[in-house]
């Protein structure tokens, strides 16, 4: 069995640089197809608090509104041929275990604990989640929460182990009783249509539908994403959400206070990381 491994900061740092390469080949396909995209997350505390990566973060994640994450898929599909960069989301032909789309790097190798029996390729990855509106009825949103939770499971495949004992046991039931993947791809496309017919642009409030139990409950203000500004990052200028301040006091609580020392650590388990090896080169 793979062992995590742990990262020391020299390595660490040559890796947030290698994925700032993602970044940049990403921002500039989103600008030559007129796309919103804005990093998410801790790559916006970190342009803030840092004007770059958090010192100790391991990975670089951006949002785009529903409606610009769907074309963005369609026209890579249809338009991009670097082969060094790849966008891949889970659908007929491909099974990623996430519930968002990643852009991959070819150019390197790095393997996720939780992914190392999943058959892609595992170059350093780019996570891209989609913003999505939020009805204004409870029932309504009751049910797109729902919705959103039966998309994650079986799109993803993965019970969820952090969010209580009872969420574990009834999606591993449920995952029990269809255990047919293309059964598993009508289910999760029926609920991915449910949770999705809130557009972003036309209610008061929006949220994360694909990023875990836990954030999909937030309620964002619809305006803190309706524009978006630039903000150092790596010495380059990057989009971050306008009102940026209201989505990470709501997020985060109060990001600008640094977290005690034992958590200054990198999120990913990792089991593999090569940053000279392209990921589909084989072995010796």
């Amino acid at each position: 069995m793979s062992e995590v491994i742990n990262i020391d900061r020299e390595t660490l740092r040559k890796l947030q640089l290698k994925e700032l390469e993602s970044l940049v080949y990403f921002d500039n396909f989103c600008k030559e197809h007129d796309l919103t995209y804005f990093l998410l997350g801790g790559c916006v505390i970190g342009a803030v608090r840092h004007n770059g990566f958090i010192p100790w973060d391991d990975d670089i994640d951006v949002m785009m509104p529903r409606r610009d994450y769907e074309r963005m898929l369609k026209l890579w599909k249809q338009e991009e041929s670097n082969e060094r960069f790849l966008m891949l989301k889970t659908d007929g032909e491909v099974f990623t275990g996430n519930c968002f789309a990643t852009l991959i790097d070819t150019s390197a190798t790095m393997v996720k604990e939780n992914q190392k029996n999943i058959d892609v390729p595992h170059g350093i990855v780019t996570d891209v989640f989609p913003l999505d509106g939020c009805p204004d009825g409870r029932l309504q949103r009751y049910m797109q929460y729902y919705h959103a939770m039966m998309y994650s499971l079986y799109i993803s495949e993965v019970v969820p182990s952090k969010h209580g004992g009872l969420i574990k046991i009834v999606s591993s039931i449920l995952l029990k009783l269809v255990p047919s993947r293309e059964r598993r791809t009508k289910i999760w496309k029926k609920h991915e249509k449910k949770m999705t017919r809130y557009a972003f642009n036309t209610h008061k409030k929006c949220t994360e539908l694909c990023a875990g139990p836990g954030y999909m409950r937030n309620e964002y203000p619809q305006i803190a994403f309706k524009e978006i500004v630039y903000h150092e990052f790596e010495g380059l200028q990057m989009p971050i959400p306008k009102g940026y301040d209201a989505y990470l006091k709501m997020a985060f609580g109060d990001y600008m206070q640094l977290p005690p020392e034992d958590q200054r650590v990198p999120h990913h388990d990792l089991v593999a990381l090569d940053l000279e090896k392209p990921c589909n080169q084989p072995s010796p």
